[in-house]
């Protein structure tokens, strides 16, 4: 299938965490993460990267545990808690002592169990669409958004991801994403990564590895200044959800609620860039974050 976007960063190889993950890499200064989530790539982080970078960041966008090109591990270990490792172990592989992470989907559960695991490590958490592990009630709104886990986690395979050129990759990101039509170029990167060996089974092993029964890890609060960012049109979670989650954070955090669904950081990258530079310069001012008020621009 063909792919248009131009990638302007070169791809790139570290070692963290027994794994050799590719990423891409622009800009200098502090250092800044960017984790995908399902189904992405590092690819769909190009405009926040580069906007980042531009504002005087250090930005890397890496390919997550797995994900084609970013080395498949071979003991198919996908928990939230090995997730959380990868990003502790990729910030000191990078040279630092401490990084901005901002996740997406299951970048999110990734940066914030970083965060849980050490949050010395995490300067500052960005989140998107995905509030706080423990947060999530049984309530039937939410177990209906969250219905694709059921398949993904016991039925889902290669062929179900990549039958059709990806039919139900794109079924997905219409779902979680209602009111975004997005063009072909939008999942053709992940549709291309679902296709190589072992990929596909990555991406299912994220879901695989979920328990109903929460770790003493996944349990504690989040001792990092955060910005939860809220889809307004999301059809898993809703505001109420971040807000609800404000209790399970125990420094600063704010809910920046803005147009879009799951993939708001993508259906309005300009938008969603703005938000987070202006989430991430007021907690360079001041130590906290205060970004609520880019949500009434």
């Amino acid at each position: 299938m063909p792919i248009r976007w131009r990638v302007i960063a070169q791809l790139r190889f570290i070692q963290a965490n027994a794994l050799t993950f590719a990423y891409f890499e622009e800009g200098k200064g502090p250092l800044v993460i960017l984790l995908h989530g399902f189904p992405d790539t590092a690819h769909s982080w190009q405009p926040t990267r580069r906007a980042l970078a531009q504002a005087g960041f250090r930005v890397v966008s890496p390919f997550m545990r797995g994900y084609f090109p970013t080395e498949v591990p071979q003991d198919g270990v996908y928990n939230s808690e090995t997730l959380g490792r990868d990003v502790l172990a990729l910030i000191e592989a990078f040279g630092e002592r401490s990084a901005i992470v901002v996740g997406h989907d299951w970048g999110a559960f990734a940066a914030m169990t970083a965060a849980q695991i050490d949050p010395t490590k995490i300067r500052f958490l960005a989140v998107i669409a995905v509030p706080h592990s423990a947060s999530v009630r049984p309530l039937p709104r939410i177990a209906w958004g969250l219905r694709h886990f059921f398949p993904l986690k016991f039925f889902a395979d290669k062929e179900w991801l990549t039958a059709n050129e990806g039919k139900n990759v794109d079924m997905l990101v219409r779902r979680w994403s209602p009111a975004w039509n997005p063009g072909p170029d939008e999942t053709a990167h992940a549709k291309e990564a679902l296709q190589q060996p072992g990929c596909a089974d990555a991406a299912l092993g994220y879901y695989r590895a979920v328990s109903p029964l929460l770790s003493k890890v996944l349990r504690r609060k989040i001792a990092v200044p955060t910005v939860a960012f809220s889809g307004e049109t999301d059809s898993v979670m809703k505001a109420a959800d971040f807000e609800y989650a404000r209790k399970y954070h125990s420094s600063s955090y704010e809910i920046v609620s803005m147009p879009g669904g799951h993939f708001m950081h993508r259906e309005d990258s300009d938008l969603f860039n703005g938000y987070l530079l202006t989430a991430i310069r007021k907690f360079e001012a001041t130590g906290v974050t205060s970004a609520a008020d880019a949500s009434a621009h």
